[in-house]
């Protein structure tokens, strides 16, 4: 009895290590987990509203299913609220208008339609009723899904007409088997279409999260990430304390690599955009067209420094020597500084501009000392013919040249948006008077009054 209560007792002991083992890793599982939530939260508060948002309207629309006297005027179709809720509610007011205007506009027509193709039907009889209605589910069918190639419709009809086909399918096959079906029509539309005014008035009314203002901020804050790229390439690359072998690893070269995956986010933004009333700075024909513009060219700007700065990492692997006098040298680092400099000032203030919803003037004369900076360094390297021996410097230079030809594509591109956009100009929004001092003071003196 000892030895087996020892052996017990041993075995247990083995174990304990085990488990205590497995319940700190759940613990740090969960405490990472947390953190990672918190995060999130952090990151942006909006998300933890919008949660909140989408719970509030649940339980709003669920009192058509708990109130006795709700539950009596629509029935079972009281849940179509809830499902309504579920599939409509976004997290930008322009996604939850889009998605709900689409499904309540399509419920309505789609509804009409399986009514009266119901009643068409019911004239040929029990035995055309049926004919006649697979052929109708068949041709609407057929003709709806065949629509949603078109470019137009896919865009911003498209969860419409997925919407359509289904609420003409199961009328128009339930109106075969219904006695009621006008009743079971209307009440269905009735809670689908209290489902869509609840999520309106929540994403709308209770801190709204507006598609299009992340669209305007996204595409200023794209800008500023080339910018940042190329002011590290002035600092590390070209400035005083340059060092092409430590280039590997810096923050500078993964600044611009979000802006090549935005094209999604962009695209879904400008659509929800189009979609949302007349709020802050927007009016309602905002030309949010122009933002996907300004965000293609960004990202063939981003794709040009991805290229530059692949070579760079490669060159300063590689370790090459450069065969050109002290002289030339130091005129190529100082134009492709100024190259550089010139064009992150550039971004710089095209970003300011866009956030200020201001012309972008300033921006003009950056760029045309870039564009200078870099005619002038092909003067250099057409007239040296030795330096063309070193194949990397040619390389970095036409390199930094197609940088300065993209944000000058950009600068125009915006400028059409200061256009479009009816941006205010930097006079009308720092205007100053100079009005002379009366006579009684002395002369030399003025009084200048800022008007803002």
């Amino acid at each position: 009895m000892d030895v087996e209560q020892g052996n017990k007792e041993i075995a247990i002991s083995q174990k304990l290590p085990c488990l205590s083992q497995f319940f700190a890793k759940v613990k740090s599982a969960f405490m990472g987990f947390l953190k990672k939530i918190r995060k999130i939260a952090m990151d942006d508060p909006r998300r933890m509203i919008h949660a909140i948002k989408v719970g509030l309207t649940l339980t709003l629309v669920s009192t058509l299913y708990y109130v006795t006297p709700l539950f009596d005027g629509f029935g079972e179709s009281s849940m179509w609220a809830v499902l309504t809720v579920v599939v409509v509610m976004e997290y930008t007011a322009g996604g939850t208008l889009c998605k709900g205007l689409n499904r309540a506009f399509a419920t309505v027509i789609a509804g009409s339609l399986g009514v009266g193709a119901h009643h068409i039907a019911a004239l040929c009889g029990q035995k055309g009723e049926a004919i006649l209605l697979a052929l109708f589910v068949f041709l609407l069918a057929a003709s709806a899904t065949f629509s949603r190639f078109i470019p137009e419709v896919k865009a911003r009809y498209d969860y419409g007409v997925t919407i359509f086909i289904l609420t003409f399918s199961l009328v128009a096959v339930s109106s075969y088997r219904v006695d009621e079906l006008v009743q079971m029509a209307h009440q269905r539309v009735s809670t689908i279409a209290i489902g869509v005014a609840t999520c309106l008035c929540t994403s709308l009314f209770v801190f709204p999260v507006w598609a299009g203002e992340d669209l305007h901020k996204m595409v200023a804050s794209n800008l500023d990430k080339l910018a940042s790229f190329l002011e590290g390439i002035e600092t590390e690359c070209f400035g005083e304390k340059a060092n092409f072998e430590s280039l590997e690893g810096k923050p500078f070269l993964q600044v611009y690599k979000s802006v090549l995956n935005s094209k999604a986010t962009e695209d879904s933004l400008c659509n929800f955009a189009k979609w949302e009333p007349c709020h802050g700075n927007f009016s309602f024909r905002h030309p949010w067209k122009q933002y996907q513009n300004v965000g293609g060219l960004i990202r063939q700007c981003a794709a040009s420094m991805d290229a530059l700065s692949s070579y760079l990492t490669s060159f300063s692997k590689t370790k090459p020597k450069f065969k050109a006098d002290a002289e030339l040298r130091l005129e190529i680092q100082t134009t492709c500084m100024e190259m550089s400099s010139e064009s992150a000032k550039a971004l710089r203030e095209l970003s300011l501009a866009i956030r200020s919803m201001t012309v972008p003037s300033l921006a003009r004369c950056h760029v045309s000392a870039a564009t200078s900076a870099a005619a002038n360094l092909r003067t250099v390297l057409s007239n040296d013919i030795t330096v063309w021996e070193t194949v990397h410097v040619a390389m970095i230079a036409s390199l930094l040249a197609e940088l300065v030809n993209c944000i000058k594509e950009i600068a125009c591109s915006v400028d059409e948006l200061a256009e479009l956009a009816q941006f205010k100009s930097i006079d009308s929004v720092h205007s100053a008077a100079v009005k002379p001092v009366s006579d009684e003071e002395t002369p030399q003196q003025v009084a200048i009054d800022i008007l803002s």
